[in-house]
């Protein structure tokens, strides 16, 4: 039998912006057998059916461009019309803006820039911005997750040289901690999960290159390489439920070991 320590999303609705492929998807599916009932946010249609056929009768999905602050608005509208209060908002969009133009700083475009900070970081404050104010209107406490990265405080400069990126990404962090600070006294959590290296499309450059497989085998030791999005799963649950009601203002890393790893191409050891 299920008891509310294993369900303990259990009927709270929470908005899920980015929910339809990767860690985002992992994450509903997630908070689905955690209880919850899910909004999904995502870029198209055809991911969003798929995520629908995954999450079942519990979830719902909108299509739109998370970047844009109306996308937000419709998906917490449809979850409040639709599943009941908000709950909690689980921002993942966003992604590398290499292919844009990003890089080390003296090579990142104009273009480059404006791009990766749109999908990283304006698309994180418009759903930020929209969780507080459906909270504050609600009258209820609240939870934020957000999503960061282990390279907005631990740089690998020779494998993944993204500045706009890490720039992003710890701007993040401080809209978070400072989020957290401002809105404790209405009950309202801020907090972020800073993973590394997970296998997913965004990480299609660096499984695909043998140099960084090897690289990742050291830097990211406890499963000797790539994460799975699944890996994330728990901390989600955690920061998204009443298992972290006393909890504000932190970033996890759930890095495979990456902060505390040199990556500098040593293998694995066996396990004794």
């Amino acid at each position: 039998m299920l008891t509310a320590m294993s369900r303990p999303l259990e009927d709270k609705v929470v908005v899920i912006v980015g929910g339809t492929t990767g860690l985002g998807l992992a994450g509903a599916q997630a908070c689905v057998r955690a209880g919850a009932r899910v909004v999904v946010v995502g870029r198209s249609a055809e991911s969003a059916r798929k995520a629908l056929e995954v999450l079942g009768d519990r979830a719902r999905a909108v299509v739109g461009d998370a970047s844009r602050p109306e996308t937000v608005r419709e998906a917490m509208d449809l979850a409040a019309r639709e599943l009941g209060p908000i709950a909690a908002l689980y921002h993942v969009a966003g992604g590398s803006g290499r292919k844009a133009g990003d890089g080390p700083l003296h090579e990142v475009t104009d273009e480059g820039w404006e791009e990766t900070l749109r999908a990283n970081l304006t698309s994180l404050f418009h759903s930020n911005r929209a969780a507080a104010r459906r909270f504050l209107e609600q009258g209820t406490p609240g939870s934020v997750l957000n999503m960061t990265s282990v390279l907005a405080f631990s740089p690998s400069p020779r494998h993944f040289a993204t500045h706009a990126y890490a720039a992003a990404k710890a701007a993040a962090i401080g809209l978070t901690v400072a989020s957290a600070a401002y809105y404790a006294p209405r009950g309202i959590r801020f907090n972020a999960v800073a993973p590394a290296v997970i296998e997913t499309p965004m990480a299609a450059r660096a499984a695909g290159d043998a140099e960084i497989r090897e690289f990742l085998e050291a830097k990211q030791p406890l499963q000797g390489g790539l994460g799975r999005p699944e890996d994330l799963d728990a901390a989600v649950v955690f920061f998204l439920s009443d298992q972290s009601r006393h909890v504000t203002g932190q970033v996890l890393a759930v890095d495979g070991g990456w902060c505390v790893s040199e990556g500098l191409g040593a293998r694995r050891e066996p396990a004794p």
